[in-house]
């Protein structure tokens, strides 16, 4: 889960953005016949049928069963068999992953805007952290996001490996005989998605395509809203030691164990802790009231993985930019003097700069204990 519009491979980052130019395939008839032929006798009297349409996207392959789901939501399971004659999108995602959040929108629209011509649209939640395999943190993710279509379950990542998929989010365009057309890997390029959904519907109409209607623009609020990618110069950092990099307190990394670290002066892309904090394999634990965490930070957009150790009460904090209140620079899960509360697990908007992007020091502090840290991701 990146925030340059691409996509995150489990264990590291895939830049892999798949594009396919679309070519219509027109057949041509046979060569015209001469009037003695009893062919062309009755093409007089009756014009000649147009070849069924086929498009030319090629086959990937075969699409998996989605038996291995733990779970459906939305949905009663569905079996493949029951897809045939429907184009399908599967989309892979993770309910913290901010490439998937960013491309929801899209899900949403093309869902709606293809249901009667014949789209089926089957979510896959494939987690990445712990505390994504949780159906109802999932089940309050689909209601924040709007999201009505069936959701597969793949908390044993069965389906996941089916696909032989690596990426969040990816999507699988699934002809009416259900196999796999196309593939797009992580966020962006929506435009020719779209026009692969125009294609295989009219494959399965039999006609050709037509681009008479405009392409889906949607606009993203809040965490959805497309990201500012010519101004992000912060990658996306993670906070447990299984995959932490840029750790800048002076007390280094103590696995496991309760340590009280000091905040120091953080770089470029740099974080620290301060305070009475557990760092563990993939998420941090603050262990008392009042500590915090620094980043220095260059894009438009700050988000932070948050949660709480035992979901027992809310956690209060605020949120300052180079010492002051964000102001006009406030996320969608922040107000203008900074204050928030962490209420679930999930992914939160703490900043979105009104002004000139450049680079600044953020800091987040916590009231409460029991706070957990996951990751920052930017846009």
């Amino acid at each position: 889960m990146t925030q340059t519009g691409h996509s995150k491979v489990r264990g590291g980052v895939g830049l892999l953005a798949a594009a396919m130019l679309l070519v219509s395939e027109i057949a041509t008839g046979e060569c015209a016949l001469a009037a003695t032929d009893p062919r062309a006798v009755a093409s007089e009297t009756s014009p000649p049928t147009a070849p069924a349409y086929h498009s030319s996207l090629p086959v990937e392959g075969v699409m998996p069963s989605f038996d291995g789901a733990t779970g459906w939501l939305n949905s009663p399971p569905i079996d493949v068999k029951n897809l045939r004659g429907k184009v399908v999108l599967v989309d892979f995602w993770a309910y913290s992953c901010i490439n998937c959040i960013r491309m929801e929108p899209y899900i949403r629209s093309w869902a709606a805007k293809y249901r009667d011509r014949g789209l089926v649209v089957i979510g896959v939640h494939t987690p990445e952290f712990k505390f994504e395999t949780d159906i109802e943190n999932i089940r309050r993710a689909t209601k924040r996001f709007s999201m009505t279509h069936p959701i597969a379950i793949d908390s044993n990542r069965v389906i996941w490996q089916a696909f032989g998929n690596q990426y969040w989010p990816a999507l699988y365009f699934i002809d009416a005989e259900g196999r796999v057309r196309h593939h797009q890997f992580g966020e962006g390029d929506y435009e020719t998605s779209e026009r692969v959904i125009r294609e295989l519907l009219a494959e399965t109409d039999g006609r050709t395509v037509t681009d008479d209607q405009p392409v889906t623009t949607p606009r993203g609020e809040g965490a959805e809203a497309a990201p500012d990618i010519a101004d992000i110069r912060s990658e996306e950092t993670y906070l447990g030691y299984e995959r932490a990099t840029g750790f800048a307190s002076p007390e280094g990394i103590r696995r496991n164990a309760a340590e009280r670290y000091t905040a120091g002066n953080p770089a470029s892309n740099q974080w620290s802790l301060e305070g009475d904090w557990t760092i563990g394999p993939e998420r941090v634990i603050l262990n008392t009231p009042e500590g915090g965490i620094t980043y220095r930070f260059r894009a438009r957009d700050l988000h932070l993985v948050l949660g709480h150790a035992d979901g027992s009460k809310p956690v209060r904090f605020t949120i300052s930019i180079d010492g002051a209140p964000p102001g006009g620079s406030h996320g969608s899960d922040t107000d203008q003097s900074g204050k928030g509360i962490v209420t679930d697990t999930r992914l939160y908007q703490l900043v979105r700069q009104s002004g000139g992007i450049r680079e600044h020091t953020f800091k987040i502090h916590f009231f409460d204990a029991g706070v957990t840290a996951y990751s920052f991701t930017f846009g």
